[in-house]
């Protein structure tokens, strides 16, 4: 196990309007697990919070099934608390840490994988996009994506947070602090700024070009969804539309119509995930982790 984090900065950024809507720097760095094997295979990689994701919490959870099959797992923050890679510099900070612990550790750039629920997997999208756009000397191998219950469209999400905050039966502070970064940093709102919102989703129902699409055509993506449809409305008032599963579906679906068959949906059922929480992070404790490892070795094969 290698650790390497540095200090936080003494200071916070603004998440809100209010007096005290404000969030610490964290620490950012990388957490390297290399299997006892010196001979490694791949990588496994995940874009976490070095704080609020308790550093390496989902990573993690694939050390065992990676090891036993001599993939290296990677857990990568940058300093930004609850970073959703607005910022083209959060976006180089990564690709500059991959850079060096690939380079420092040599770790083998083939049989990559990006791994990842909630924003840990929206990075992985939008790290993908970012580096398939760039000129970037250094470019990640990439064989595979794991999407899990996450947020791929913005403007149904800004939406949903809207409804959240009019009918205000629920904890609002994460509807008001998502939908102030997303029209801080999208130059308004979808009404008003529509494109911005749409090259910002990695797949969003209301484009209908969906141009982000074809960045994804050539990996292998496994999508892991737990609708949990009653416990949403009973406990958020949520409709259909007010659920990341309508993202990952369409997201796959338009993969499909541009020719990606590499693709599988799994859909967790209430009796797979006995927790009493229904979120992404929930929702990624249930996944079978050794039936994940199984796939992704199966994907090296093609």
């Amino acid at each position: 196990m290698v650790e390497y984090y540095e200090p936080a900065k003494n200071d916070s950024l603004r998440v809100g309007i209010g007096k005290n809507d404000f969030l610490p720097f964290i620490q950012k760095g990388y957490t390297l697990m290399l299997p006892e094997n010196k001979e490694i295979k791949g990588v496994l990689i995940f874009l976490e919070d070095s704080k609020y994701d308790n550093k390496n919490r989902s990573s993690k959870q694939m050390y065992m099934q990676a090891s036993e099959n001599d993939f290296a797992v990677l857990s990568i923050s940058t300093e930004i608390p609850l970073d959703f890679y607005f910022s083209k510099s959060s976006m180089i900070s990564t690709h500059n840490v991959i850079r060096e612990v690939f380079d420092k550790h040599h770790l083998p750039n083939d049989n990559i994988f990006f791994l990842g629920a909630s924003l840990v997997g929206h990075r992985a999208m939008r790290y993908i996009k970012f580096i398939k756009e760039s000129d970037l000397k250094f470019q990640l191998n990439i064989k595979g994506i794991v999407t899990c219950n996450f947020t791929m469209d913005f403007t149904r999400k800004w939406y949903q947070h809207k409804r959240d905050i009019r009918l205000n039966r629920i904890d609002l502070w994460e509807p008001t602090f998502i939908n102030y970064l997303l029209e801080t940093y999208l130059g308004g709102t979808p009404k008003t700024n529509p494109e911005s919102y749409h090259n910002f989703s990695s797949y969003s129902y209301s484009d209908e070009k969906n141009e982000n699409i074809k960045i994804y055509k050539d990996y292998g993506v496994r999508a892991y969804i737990e609708p949990a449809i009653k416990y949403k409305l009973t406990k958020q008032l949520r409709t259909l539309y007010e659920n990341n599963s309508v993202d990952i579906v369409g997201f796959l679906a338009e993969l499909n119509l541009i020719g990606n068959e590499n693709t599988e949906l799994i859909v967790l059922q209430p009796k797979d995930n006995l927790s009493p929480s229904k979120n992404a992070q929930s929702t990624w404790n249930a996944i079978h982790k050794g039936e994940l490892m199984d796939w992704i070795l199966k994907q090296t094969e093609k």
